[in-house]
């Protein structure tokens, strides 16, 4: 459709052609409503190989791409109709970002998880209440149909269909040549924990937060805060709860286990100098923080990279 975020549709079909490279059999086919041609978000106009009110033999994986105005997309009856009919024919139904919405309107995900953008996890809840919207997971399956986060995570999802059709090898060797990770460990809360959080009113927060996340393993005890900000410990616990819903130990939890996450990923430091780092002191705290805020060791977070790791309903 247009206005269709060009990532969305290049991003798998280049992991899916990757694939064919290393030993797959993917023949892609790309269709718009009336067969016509459609302008991306960058202004690149792609050509659609098909009708799609024509196509009618059977589909390995019907894949919905993201449009900025999500309404529009999820109000387009051709578009929604088309996603119906085809997803009868389909083996598995897809959809990246904001093609979430559109598929959502079919009433495919209702009773089912499913993920988003972070920044539209709540309007898709909102709008479709009957979806148990997942604001977290990069990407995730409930049966035959599959959800992603924003743009990028779209090539997650279809490397883990490619791990799922020709094991984790194609998977991995097609990861290298697009020089992406085979998987991103972890949900979209890592974009990020500063920027995740309700824009804070208050300057003070504003501060407390910058510092934070400024230096994960820092001095960060409510104390040394509320001195920091010029402010009593009762004044800033307030302003934590009224800004944000949460506690400054929370934010401070949660920001260290981002930070920790990344060193994890990026490096092949011990768990002890990973946890004194990021500000835990001691690999035991940071181990029950992972647990706490992503429901997994941070060894198993650091061997996910292994493999795609898709995330079940």
């Amino acid at each position: 459709m247009d206005d269709v975020q060009g990532l969305d549709v290049t991003g798998p079909l280049d992991v899916f052609a990757a694939a064919n490279d290393n030993g797959a059999h993917y023949r892609l086919v790309t269709a718009s409503s009336g067969g016509r041609e459609v302008r991306t978000t960058a202004g690149v106009r792609l050509a659609p190989d098909a009708v799609l009110e024509d196509l009618s033999e059977p589909i390995g994986t019907l894949l919905v791409p993201g449009r900025v105005d999500w309404r529009a997309a999820m109000n387009d009856r051709e578009l929604v109709g088309g996603i119906a009919r085809l997803s009868k024919r389909s083996g598995r139904v897809a959809a990246v970002c904001s093609g979430a919405f559109p598929l959502a309107a079919t009433g495919l995900l209702d009773g089912r998880r499913a993920a988003t953008h972070w920044l539209l996890a709540g309007e898709l809840a909102r709008t479709f209440p009957d979806v148990r919207v997942d604001r977290d997971a990069i990407f995730v399956r409930d049966g035959k149909i599959l959800t992603s986060a924003g743009v990028t995570a779209g090539i997650d999802l279809a490397l883990s269909l490619v791990e799922e059709d020709h094991g984790p090898d194609v998977a991995r060797a097609s990861a290298r040549y697009l020089v992406v990770f085979m998987a991103r460990p972890g949900g979209q809360s890592q974009f990020s924990v500063r920027l995740n959080c309700t824009p804070p009113r208050n300057p003070v927060m504003r501060t407390v937060l910058d510092a934070v996340t400024a230096d994960p393993g820092g001095d960060h005890r409510r104390d040394t805060l509320a001195a920091r900000a010029g402010v009593s410990v009762r004044h800033l616990t307030r302003l934590f709860r009224t800004e944000l819903d949460t506690t400054a130990a929370h934010f401070v939890e949660r920001t260290r286990v981002e930070s920790a996450a990344g060193l994890l990923e990026s490096g092949t430091e011990t768990m002890d100098v990973v946890a004194r780092r990021s500000g835990f002191g001691s690999e035991e705290t940071m181990r029950r923080a992972f647990h706490r805020e992503l429901g997994i060791a941070p060894s198993a977070y650091r061997a996910r990279y292994r493999t795609t790791g898709i995330r079940e309903a």
